[in-house]
């Protein structure tokens, strides 16, 4: 059966003007905090650095016999939007297409919406209470015929109106698992693999000699501590290992944690979120550390984009959240699949 079969097309379009309805209520929740909404480009020089994504690479042949540049597909539109930031733009939005090869299942595609804003002068904070505004404003516009007013997912469940739980990364290993997680991490950058996997077998999770710390972390996280969150009523992870602080700064409180949140509802996670790094050199260290890593596991790396690290240099002190769309609107609509709330799918 095709995607625009009628009848079938007929069964997802209540959730297909759910998706519009939302999209409108989020955009006004936006302007009356005010922010600007802006569309940056999905070319790029660098399509994102994080060790595990796969980009769409493409040639951009430009006229007068000028020599044709690899570009990327972006994986999100972070680069271009902090240099918004540094030209000065405190708040901005973007519901951005997003492009990610490789990516395809119930709660996956290789393209799809995000939700991406920035705050200039905040911190992971200010995030979480954003994403319980336009989770509410979210919800709000779905009917309910199609929400019975909650966020669901797989048999669980979320009430977006009741108050988010805010729970640290090290809380979630001390509560569904009992081991504590800093004592795995004697050098908070370089976390102790092996202290790890012997704590992870005591619990019954099954590790392998190569097996890094990351390795470990998401085995346990994903098996008993993931399920687990944001149900009953969404919950804001925060504080993750300075080891796992991607584009984060150090938390100045505590060096062991990076100012790092995600947010989980019905045990899905939707939302990834920083206190923004603005040390140039510190971002391109860690940049090049990921591009090692990534060639070594995948034979590939992705260039840096120096126009982006200059940009960071300039950036003010500010915190960004990224929010998958698609997996917002399975929840708030009851679908299955990711499919289910797009207009129209990749074809396979």
């Amino acid at each position: 059966m095709t995607w625009w079969d009628r009848d079938h097309f007929a069964r997802r379009r209540p959730r297909l003007l759910a998706r519009n309805a939302a999209m409108a209520a989020i955009r006004r929740w936006f302007a009356d905090q005010g922010f600007v909404e802006v569309e940056t480009p999905a070319l790029q020089v660098s399509p994102g650095m994080e060790v595990h994504l796969k980009a769409f690479a493409t040639v951009l042949e430009e006229p007068f016999g000028e020599r044709p540049r690899t570009l990327y597909l972006h994986t999100s539109p972070e680069f271009a939007m902090k240099k918004l930031l540094a030209a000065g733009e405190p708040r901005l939005f973007q519901f951005a297409r997003v492009y990610r090869n490789g990516e395809r299942a119930p709660t996956h595609h290789p393209e799809f919406t995000m939700l991406e804003w920035y705050r200039a002068g905040a911190d992971w904070t200010a995030l979480a209470a954003d994403c319980e505004g336009i989770l509410r404003a979210a919800i709000a516009a779905v009917p309910p015929a199609l929400s019975a007013g909650a966020l669901r997912w797989r048999g669980a469940a979320a009430d977006a109106a009741a108050p988010f739980e805010r729970l640290s990364v090290v809380d979630a290993f001390a509560r569904d698992t009992g081991i504590d997680l800093f004592a795995t991490m004697p050098d908070p950058l370089r976390p102790d693999a092996a202290v790890f996997a012997a704590a992870a077998r005591r619990i019954g999770i099954a590790t392998q000699p190569h097996d890094t710390w990351e390795d470990v972390f998401f085995k346990i996280f994903l098996e008993r501590i993931e399920p687990k969150l944001g149900c009953g009523r969404p919950t804001i992870l925060h504080g993750y290992p300075a080891s796992m602080a991607a584009l984060a700064r150090i938390d100045s409180t505590d060096p062991r944690v990076a100012e790092r949140c995600e947010l989980f509802v019905a045990g899905l996670e939707l939302a990834n979120g920083f206190g923004e790094l603005t040390d140039a050199a510190e971002q391109r260290r860690r940049f090049e550390a990921d591009m090692a890593r990534k060639q070594a596991l995948y034979g590939e790396r992705y260039p840096i984009d120096e126009d982006f690290l200059a940009a960071v240099g300039a950036m003010p002190e500010a915190a960004g959240m990224a929010l998958g769309f698609d997996r917002l609107m399975m929840c708030a609509t009851g679908a299955d699949r990711i499919e289910d709330v797009l207009w129209a799918p990749v074809a396979e």
